[in-house]
């Protein structure tokens, strides 16, 4: 006698619908740790440029304190060229009045600035050269210290941009290639603005003697 009682059907069969949910499941998390991981860089890169710039500030702030250091010396001197002294009080004036957030600002308003900072480097510059025309005021120690400070804070400002330089050209190339240029106007991540080197300043006079 022939048994046709039907086959139960096998308890330990594979569910369909695991793998495709399974295939789901690792696409969505590659994409996350994707979107995520790259969010995650640009603040990064973004964070390094901005305190590459707090270091760009800083520089300017000490040179414009030592300026007026500097100047209050100067003008001890009664027969010191007033013309070359008022050009050097305006240039600073000028350049301390600028600030700028360069995570959020054009490429003409970050020109003024460096325009600014720029000027008030060839004025003091002038202020230093004319100042060979008086051997007293050139021999005076409270002016040769700040001098000296002088020279050292170009130095460090000449690093600090360079520095932030080179922090902006990586944050940059980064938002700018593919993928992450879709995802940079995503995340609000826009392209920021180096310094460029100012005309004439392969000869840039130093503040030295």
């Amino acid at each position: 006698m022939t048994d046709t009682t039907p086959a139960s059907p096998r308890r330990n069969a594979f569910p369909r619908w695991l793998v495709p949910a399974a295939v789901i499941l690792v696409l969505g998390i590659i994409l996350y740790n994707f979107f995520v991981g790259a969010q995650r860089r640009m603040v990064e890169k973004d964070e390094v440029a901005n305190e590459k710039w707090a270091a760009v500030e800083s520089s300017y702030q000490r040179r414009a304190d030592l300026i007026g250091n500097l100047v209050a010396t100067v003008k001890g001197y009664a027969d010191f060229e007033q013309e070359t002294l008022t050009k050097v009080i305006e240039a600073r004036s000028k350049a301390t009045s600028i600030t700028i957030d360069p995570s959020n600002t054009t490429p003409e308003q970050f020109a003024q600035f460096q325009q600014a900072q720029d000027g008030l480097s060839s004025a003091l510059s002038r202020l230093l050269v004319t100042v060979e025309r008086y051997p007293d005021l050139k021999a005076n120690q409270n002016f040769l210290e700040l001098q000296a400070e002088l020279a050292g804070t170009e130095n460090r400002i000449n690093v600090a941009r360079n520095d932030y330089n080179t922090a902006v050209k990586e944050y940059n190339t980064y938002i700018r290639r593919f993928p992450q240029s879709f995802l940079a106007g995503m995340y609000g991540f826009e392209k920021r603005t180096m310094f460029k080197a100012a005309e004439g300043s392969e000869n840039a006079p130093k503040v030295e003697f």
